[in-house]
């Protein structure tokens, strides 16, 4: 670990999960589904997709439950599942969940063509290609984050994730490096 670099740990932005801002929930979801990150002989399921703008400059980040937010339907946002029940103390007629769950998919089913731009979370960190391995671990517990996007000639090359950190950290604190 004495000279690891983001570099050399990171995901390259050809093989994470990224698409433009005009991409709908839908879209973002298939991207979701269809990408698994191999790193090291292990496969993962990516849980964010980097949002970018016209010219290849990074807006932001997709999480899986900002794409559920954003498909939530608009009479379930804000409450929580006993809400009602503390509101009026009575019990739901299963007849009425029913109309209520096929009016909650037919309103995610329309909200899916709605634009990742309305849930995308601002990135707060980046780290550089060449940066060592412990400047991110300190970015990742100073800005409480699990993904840094890394930076080459001021465009994103990839990403460092907490699990290849975690890992090359690991290696060095049980002694198999």
């Amino acid at each position: 670990m004495k000279h690891v670099t983001a570099e050399e740990i990171m995901i390259p932005l050809e093989e994470y999960p990224h698409l433009p801002y005009w991409f709908t929930l839908r879209q973002a979801m298939a991207e979701l589904i269809k990408t698994q990150i191999d790193v090291n002989g292990r496969s993962s399921l990516p849980r964010r997709v980097l949002v970018f703008d016209e010219e290849s400059r990074l807006l932001g980040v997709v999480r899986r439950r900002d794409i559920m937010r954003g498909l939530e339907p608009r009479f379930a946002k804000g409450t929580t599942s006993d809400y009602p029940k503390k509101l009026f103390d009575v019990s739901f007629d299963p007849n009425l969940l029913e109309v209520l769950i096929d009016q909650g998919l037919e309103s995610m089913r329309k909200r899916a063509e709605d634009t990742v731009e309305g849930v995308i979370q601002p990135i707060h960190v980046t780290v550089n290609h060449d940066d060592h391995i412990l400047k991110i671990m300190h970015e990742m517990v100073a800005h409480d984050v699990s993904m840094i996007p890394v930076l080459k000639d001021d465009t994103v090359a990839g990403v460092v994730r907490s699990v290849e950190v975690f890992q090359q950290v690991a290696q060095v604190v049980l002694g198999t490096e």
